[in-house]
């Protein structure tokens, strides 16, 4: 399993924001597509990573007493820039799943950027990792002749 490459088990073309698009935007496109970080772009230079929680605490506090319009109005005006995580760890295509872990662990996060000559081309998760540890157990520890009937996606 160390021995894999982060290019064998990323997500390709990762789904992106821009700096300047606001907090309902980014909560809109993470919804809409299923995904707990988006990696910031400008100008195709990646410039930050936004997070679930990231956005979570960008809200309003439950203790608001601004009504839904104000409140709202408000969120309207965060944009990304202003709450993105400025500095991003990544990996290359060619690092090792080991290599990528060891510094999810080491920095707690659950995501990476892939770069290529600057230029984002994936994004390895934990979820992506996770995959990779099931398949590997699951092949360790289940017979040749059913291995074939399980599917990972």
């Amino acid at each position: 399993m160390i021995n894999y490459q982060v290019l064998e088990w990323m997500t390709p073309n990762p789904i992106t924001v821009s700096s300047k698009a606001t907090l309902p935007e980014a909560q809109q496109l993470m919804k809409d597509r299923k995904v707990r970080r988006l990696p910031v772009v400008d100008d195709g230079k990646l410039v930050g990573i936004v997070t679930q929680n990231d956005l979570f605490h960008a809200g309003p506090s439950q203790a608001t007493t601004l009504s839904v319009h104000e409140l709202n109005y408000l969120l309207d005006k965060v944009t990304i820039d202003q709450i993105m995580s400025r500095k991003v760890y990544t990996v290359l295509p060619s690092s090792t799943i080991r290599d990528a872990a060891s510094l999810m662990l080491q920095h707690r996060i659950s995501g990476l950027p892939v770069l290529s000559a600057g230029r984002l081309v994936g994004i390895i998760t934990e979820s992506d990792i996770f995959r990779l540890l099931i398949r590997e157990l699951v092949n360790e520890n289940t017979p040749p002749a059913i291995r074939g009937g399980i599917v990972f996606s």
